[in-house]
């Protein structure tokens, strides 16, 4: 199987959002409160290069009020992620999306709600921690990796980190 390698590995302040969609209806995302939840878009970043055996991967987690953009230009943990850094993206795979219901990319209370047509607003439903971390694990299943290596965050991050 070949590695994944992605373009925005040498230019970290040119990194650009992608996004990935799951929960398709009737396929939707069962959450905690029962409720179910899809078509689901999450923002994410990527940095480095996922090995051949996708033993290399990192997944950071961000705080409340933060996105997928962790390093580069404009990045909120430039003095720990990058070349040469802690989490040296020489070495590692670094993912980070923005989370369930935040509205930097991913879908949340802005979205459209396709049952309606309207933004979701006041009728989106109650999103929890682990809300946010299932469906960050099909993000990770989307990369085909089984086992991450390591998994960071700090605030609302750590909270997922758990």
């Amino acid at each position: 199987m070949e590695a994944y390698k992605f373009t925005r590995i040498c230019k970290l302040e040119n990194s650009q959002t992608q996004t990935f969609a799951f929960a398709q209806p009737p396929a939707e995302l069962i959450l905690e409160s029962g409720e179910t939840l899809g078509p689901i878009t999450l923002a994410y970043e990527t940095f480095g290069t996922l090995n051949k055996d996708k033993s290399n991967a990192i997944l950071v987690l961000h705080a409340l009020s933060g996105d997928a953009h962790v390093t580069g230009s404009g990045g909120w943990w430039n003095n720990l992620i990058g070349e040469g850094m802690g989490v040296d993206t020489n070495k590692y795979f670094v993912i980070c999306s923005n989370i369930l219901g935040g509205c930097r990319g991913s879908t949340g209370p802005s979205s459209i709600n396709p049952k309606t047509g309207k933004p979701y607003g006041i009728d989106f439903p109650l999103i929890t921690i682990g809300d946010m971390v299932n469906a960050q694990r099909h993000l990770i299943d989307h990369f085909g990796i089984e086992k991450l290596l390591a998994v960071i965050g700090g605030s609302m991050g750590g909270m997922q980190v758990l």
